[in-house]
């Protein structure tokens, strides 16, 4: 470990469960690194990924959205094709952009597509899919309502699936961030996770949280200071 981890690491106590908002503030004194770190959640889940039945994965709108800039991809054509220039999508196409994307092209972010464009954009499915670039009409990212979609998105609208360990891992916000708003864009974070609790977990939902930032040491939250089980 470095100089600056290791006193990263004494401005809290290792194994103490911190209040949300404590451990915000705790992650903050701990950031030592010359960029705007990232925070990010890290929530272990009482569920089993292996089981269909049991799989999460869904969408929350950030209240004070993530700290920087989010470039949206939209496949669409016509009017569709305007009204996402228009709500601020940064690229705009069809059969061109799934000719970029062959050829390697992938400076974005997040992709949209009308559900008309699908049959096109399946074409890349090998290639967007592990890179989590997919649309996906369950993260609302298939639809005809670009417009919205593309809005949300660039005003802070993040997505999470559970990975094959039952684990959750989201950013939540910038350690510039006030530990106001990266508590109140962690709290919107839960209470989405919450909401997407299959009904076939049984047992305690989270398990276990911890907050940390890019470089930064992991800060244990008190599951009760976020009393959502």
């Amino acid at each position: 470990m470095g100089k600056k981890y290791e006193n990263a690491i004494k401005v809290y106590e290792e194994d103490k469960e911190y209040p949300l908002k404590e451990a915000m503030d705790v992650v903050k004194k701990g950031a030592y690194a010359k960029f705007d770190e990232t925070v990010e959640l890290a929530i272990r889940l009482g569920v089993d990924p292996k089981k269909s039945d049991q799989m999460v994965r869904g969408t929350v709108a950030m209240p004070h959205g993530m700290g920087r800039p989010v470039r949206v991809l939209v496949f669409a054509k016509g009017e569709k094709e305007k009204e996402a220039r228009e709500a601020g999508a940064d690229f705009v196409g069809a059969e061109d952009m799934v000719e970029k994307i062959q050829q390697g092209w992938f400076d974005f972010d997040k992709a949209v597509a009308t559900p008309d464009m699908m049959g096109l954009v399946g074409k890349l499915g090998k290639l967007l899919g592990p890179r989590g670039l997919m649309p996906n009409p369950k993260l609302g990212t298939v639809t005809f309502d670009v417009g919205k979609s593309v809005k949300e998105i660039k005003a802070g609208k993040a997505d999470f699936k559970v990975d094959k360990a039952g684990n959750i891992h989201m950013p939540v916000g910038k350690v510039s961030f006030s530990p106001d708003a990266l508590t109140e864009n962690a709290m919107a974070a839960i209470d989405s996770l919450v909401r997407a609790k299959p009904q076939t977990s049984k047992g305690k939902y989270l398990k276990k949280i911890t907050v940390a930032s890019t470089m930064g040491p992991g800060v244990k939250v008190d599951l009760a200071s976020v009393s959502k089980q």
